[in-house]
């Protein structure tokens, strides 16, 4: 299984991918998609209340991935 290891920011700062412990870069959604198929660990998804998939850290300590490095 592979972990998030980076994640790359447009200019409003959310995530817009995530690079892997196994090098890939891989968008949002397919984060999302793969969290949801156990491709990948150390993350969790859940539906916001416009019923859409967001994806969380879970270390308790940094849930919203800030302090993880950035891919560029």
């Amino acid at each position: 299984m592979e972990e998030i290891t980076k994640v790359q920011r447009n200019y409003h700062g959310d995530i817009i991918s995530f690079q892997t412990s196994g090098g890939r870069i891989i968008s949002y959604q397919k984060a999302v998609l793969e969290a949801a198929e156990g491709i990948l660990k150390g993350v969790e998804i859940h539906e916001n209340e416009w019923g859409e998939y967001e994806i969380y850290s879970s270390d308790t300590a940094n849930k919203g991935f800030d302090e993880y490095p950035t891919i560029f």
